[in-house]
């Protein structure tokens, strides 16, 4: 009953899930932000090569 008990109260794992939810939070806002960033630069670049080409 006592081994139960402190594996009921013992919260490592839930810090540990905790710890992985915020990762990949933080995660997903760095792609979502480098992604459209990208998507922006990337045709302004197309952009000058074809005004420049013409």
């Amino acid at each position: 009953m006592t081994l139960l008990r402190s594996f009921l109260a013992d919260e490592n794992g839930a810090t540990a899930i905790e710890y992985c939810l915020i990762a990949t939070g933080v995660a997903l806002a760095i792609i979502t932000v480098v992604n459209n960033t990208g998507s922006a630069l990337l045709n302004n670049k197309f952009n000058s090569i074809s005004s420049a080409m013409k």
